[in-house]
């Protein structure tokens, strides 16, 4: 038994300690977790999409916009769910009408 290495005794395992607490606790966390999600996340998505829809229900001829493929124009026409956007002098694209990401202030045009 006397080598260069030394015998290694087995120390007793830590034991882990058992579920001391209230055994309402981890559904006070899940619930408590799940209220945070709900104000950090869901919350602000929604008042972004009704902000949007009413943007969009606001929408009329001469408005200008950005889409959200970044082109600036025009309306010139409104459709249920189609828009025409005039982006220079007799160019119009028709876009889906879910597609204008804003609402530009009048002139933006002519300083763009």
């Amino acid at each position: 038994m006397n080598g260069l290495i030394p015998e290694a005794w087995a120390q007793g395992a830590p034991v882990a300690p058992g579920p001391g607490g209230s055994p309402y606790s981890f559904i006070f966390m899940m619930v408590a977790f799940v209220i945070i999600f709900y104000f950090m996340l869901i919350r602000p998505q929604q008042k972004k999409q009704k902000e949007h829809q009413a943007m969009l229900s606001k929408l009329s001829a001469g408005d200008e916009v950005v889409t959200t493929g970044g082109i600036l124009g025009r309306i010139v026409e409104v459709g249920d769910a189609f828009v025409t956007v005039e982006v220079a002098d007799g160019v119009r694209l028709k876009v889906q009408k879910v597609q204008v990401a804003s609402l530009m202030p009048k002139g933006t045009l002519k300083s763009a």
